[in-house]
């Protein structure tokens, strides 16, 4: 039973230790989870920079890839922030590109999807949502307040409003971190239990089979629009901290 519980649909989101590190009561060890992190840096990085190194007039393969992000994010910017947008690329970018390539590491075999776990992507809602009330707060001081009172509406009704406003406001983080963390879960626990009828069925496994490959190719855009649902509403986010309502 044990080992059906370790071989389980579940058992590919378990973090383990890979160096114990304490600091006092503190666990801060190194996980799975932090060394695909990291390798997920450092393929950005290296995607990056060999897309930059040459900046031939007439872009490779590499160099296209790299200024397609850009202008993918560029142009997400500028429709949802308008021209203040930009001076905030650099944050969305690193958001976008840390999602995308975590999602995506994730469905190469028996590697580990730090994004199907709830404190990683809360982690990253909750830089966001703290970063845009800063944000507000420097624009426009106090006069923030206003953005929880709804336009036009009668004073009469800002007793029932406004709660209704802040409670939206502060749900923003948990939103933000459940659906990105509720797709990529239940996407990779659907393709492991398909993916577990097909030694099972022996030669009439071939349908499961065709289902995982049908799955996967699924899961991989899900994987795209995912990092794009993340960074789109970050952008969204940060419009209402500058322009208020």
């Amino acid at each position: 039973m044990a080992s059906a519980d370790h071989h389980g649909p579940l058992s590919q989101f378990e973090i383990k230790t890979l160096l114990p590190i304490r600091l006092g009561e503190a666990d801060i060890s190194f996980t799975n989870s932090s060394l695909m992190m990291v390798i997920a840096l450092v393929l950005i990085m290296l995607f990056l920079m060999l897309g930059v190194r040459r900046k031939a007039l007439v872009p490779g393969r590499w160099q296209s890839m790299v200024e397609l992000s850009y202008e993918f994010i560029v142009g997400l910017l500028r429709e949802t922030v308008g021209a203040d947008g930009r001076r905030y690329f650099p944050f969305v970018f690193t958001l976008f590109m840390f999602v995308l390539f975590g999602n995506m590491l994730g469905m190469i075999p028996y590697s580990f999807t730090f994004t199907s776990h709830i404190v990683v992507t809360f982690a990253l809602a909750a830089v966001v949502f703290v970063g845009v009330t800063i944000l507000g707060f420097v624009k426009h001081g106090f006069h923030f307040v206003t953005f929880f009172v709804p336009p036009g509406v009668s004073v009469a009704l800002w007793p029932l409003l406004i709660p209704i406003e802040i409670i939206s406001y502060l749900s923003r983080p948990i939103s933000l971190s459940v659906r990105l963390f509720a797709n990529m879960l239940a996407g990779h626990t659907l393709l492991k239990v398909f993916a577990g009828f097909v030694p099972a069925l022996g030669a009439a496994g071939i349908l499961p089979l065709a289902f995982v490959a049908a799955l996967s190719g699924l899961e991989l855009v899900i994987a795209f629009l995912q990092a794009y649902v993340f960074a789109i509403l970050t952008c969204l986010y940060i419009n209402d901290a500058l322009h208020l309502h």
